[in-house]
């Protein structure tokens, strides 16, 4: 009696009807939705939502693909052998199967001839990876379940046999996908024995309700305007043939003289009015279903739909993380584990070994900006500094580790071919002037007086005259010519060694762009009456400080960017200007020692 009463304890109101035989949600169940393999390809090839759904995570799953991390000429035979056997396009055409049709499979072509017998890596050869095929479900029907515990097969099929044949294939011989798993294969039906379920089938009512729903509001568009005629003992009179006719000729002759100009004859005990439908409040009711659509998918709407996220300040960027986290985990968990007899197969084909310190890593899917970039490279650049100065490596190790990371991160991605052809042996420092090989059919001269000096470091704007016209806009009377517009980035009386503080940051002209935009300030500075521009750039700052650490000095507490436009601002308010607010090219860094015949100021600065 107390199990039985455990089972039913629950609400009970026989007046609400709530858990009474009643009671309207005590008869809603869950039931699968069962989609015929022709249903999907319908649903696939007739529907944007569908087709997008599947293919969409296929394709960032295998966009960015794979890093390995080996020597440059084991990369290179790898790469081949994949490209060989468009091994990234299969994938992404294997995955598009098996997550349409719940299974889809690679076969790992070697040449062996009886495909029954589990492969094994270990025998394959240079070049015994021969080809890669893409299999669908339904050419391939499992046959019987190990049964066997201590198998690694158990619960799964010992083999698969190829369509309309006699030939068995070994799971091992196969990379299967397959699609939403089945919580228990035992129960799954007969058409998807062996394999999983499509992941359309679980959002399929999702999916049809949104396009329901956007199917009516487009039938609606042809009803936003109806136009209502009133016409007395109308139906009393309509079972008269010639008052049919009358009435139609009445409409007709009252469209026509609408349509020409504009009026409607009708008799003084018709009436006429229009009805207009409302799409006010349709918007919401759509995105609300493509919402739940996004959900069910799993794939953030500025994913799937390609719109921008909704709502103050933002930007979507934690859903994509979020999202891209996800297919990074599909990657770890399902797509790189069902890959590692295929892989090691691709490592004994293209090396003729398997090197046990040859591995890979999932390349990440978020791309930061350029802003981001150029830290990140920064940053890698400084560790390599922090990490040769620290001499707890020996340095040939450091400078193979540190040309391989700049590679990898695309911060030099030509520094290998760079070595290749002009070797990475430092010229020998020899006394003198002497002249050694820099590059081929070049000369160069040694320095070798690096003595420490004073220094003046600077970047003439390049695009001078654009900020010139704005300083005439908004009425400065007198500016500096503009040869004179440039930007101080190091003055130091004190005396440094040039050669220390290593190159500036730029492109390949050595030229540096400060984006339009931002924090930008007209203000006075010095007491000389300078009025300059104030802008922030993070390049300038960061090798502001590079150039200190190397032992240059500086007069102030800070560094603040800044281009000075006039010494001679006259009476113009400055609180009325507006600032300069476009792009800020700078060219090539100038080094120069400070001049004694000139009277260097806060102005200079």
């Amino acid at each position: 009696m107390g199990a039985f009463r455990f089972l039913t304890d629950k609400l009970v109101n026989l007046v609400a009807n709530l858990g009474t035989g009643r009671d309207k949600a005590s008869g809603s169940v869950y039931a699968p939705t069962f989609l015929s393999d022709q249903e999907l390809v319908n649903a696939y090839r007739g529907a944007w939502l569908p087709r997008k759904i599947v293919d969409i995570p296929a394709l960032d799953a295998t966009r960015k693909w794979r890093r390995w991390q080996a020597d440059k000429s084991q990369i290179e035979k790898i790469e081949a052998t994949e490209t060989r056997l468009h091994l990234r396009s299969k994938v992404r055409t294997a995955m598009i199967r098996g997550r349409l049709f719940g299974g889809a499979a690679i076969f790992i072509g070697t040449g062996d001839r009886d495909t029954s017998l589990p492969l094994d890596p270990s025998r394959i050869g240079p070049g015994g990876l021969k080809y890669l095929t893409v299999m669908n479900r339904r050419q391939l029907t499992p046959t019987e379940i190990e049964k066997d515990p201590a198998s690694d097969l158990f619960g799964k099929p010992k083999a698969y046999r190829l369509a309309d044949s006699a030939v068995d294939i070994h799971p091992s011989r196969l990379v299967l996908f397959q699609g939403a798993e089945h919580p228990d294969p035992e129960m799954c039906e007969a058409s998807h024995y062996g394999w999983g379920d499509s992941v359309l089938q679980a959002l399929f009512e999702a999916v049809k309700q949104s396009d329901s729903t956007m199917g009516n509001v487009a039938s609606l568009v042809f009803e936003a305007k109806v136009d209502v005629i009133k016409i007395p003992d109308f139906m009393d009179q309509l079972q008269d043939p010639e008052f049919e006719r009358r009435v139609m000729e009445r409409i007709h002759l009252a469209a026509t003289a609408k349509g020409i100009n504009g009026t409607l004859l009708l008799d003084a005990d018709e009436d006429y009015e229009t009805k207009q439908a409302s799409f006010s409040g349709l918007p919401d009711v759509i995105d609300r279903f493509l919402q739940q659509v996004s959900g069910a998918a799993d794939i953030p709407a500025t994913r799937l739909l390609g719109q921008a996220p909704a709502g103050l300040n933002a930007t979507g960027e934690a859903d994509l993380r979020n999202y891209y986290d996800r297919i990074q985990a599909a990657q770890e968990l399902d797509l790189g584990p069902g890959m590692t007899v295929l892989d090691e197969c691709l490592l004994r084909s293209s090396l003729g070994t398997r090197p046990a310190e040859v591995h890979y890593v999932w390349a990440p899917l978020w791309q930061p900006t350029a802003t981001e970039r150029s830290e990140n490279g920064k940053r890698t650049a400084e560790t390599i500094k922090i990490l040769a100065e620290t001499k707890l490596f020996p340095g040939d190790a450091l400078s193979k580790a540190a040309a391989t990371v700049l590679v990898e991160e695309s911060v030099l991605p030509g520094l290998e071919a760079a070595l290749d052809e002009f070797g990475d042996e430092l010229p020998d420092e020899e006394e003198g002037e002497e002249e050694v090989e820099a590059l081929p059919n070049q000369r160069r001269t040694a320095v070798t007086d690096a003595a420490p000096r004073s220094l003046y470091v600077s970047r003439q704007v390049l695009n001078a005259d654009e900020l010139l016209a704005w300083a005439a806009g908004q009425g400065f009377g007198t500016t500096l010519a503009a040869d004179d517009l440039h930007v101080t980035i190091a003055y130091s009386r004190q005396a440094v060694n040039w050669m220390a503080v290593g190159s500036s940051w730029g492109d390949q002209n050595g030229e540096l762009l400060v984006q339009p935009g931002g924090a930008r300030l007209v203000e006075p500075l010095g007491g000389e009456g300078a009025v300059v521009l104030l802008f922030n750039c993070s390049e300038l700052t960061w090798r502001h400080m590079t150039i200190r650490e190397a032992g240059a000095s500086w007069d102030y507490a800070e560094y603040q960017p800044h281009i000075t436009i006039t010494y001679d601002a006259g009476e113009l308010d400055l609180a009325k200007v507006v600032p300069y607010r476009g792009r800020i090219l700078l060219g090539p860094e100038v080094f120069e020692e400070l001049n004694p015949a000139k009277a260097y100021t806060a102005k200079e600065d």
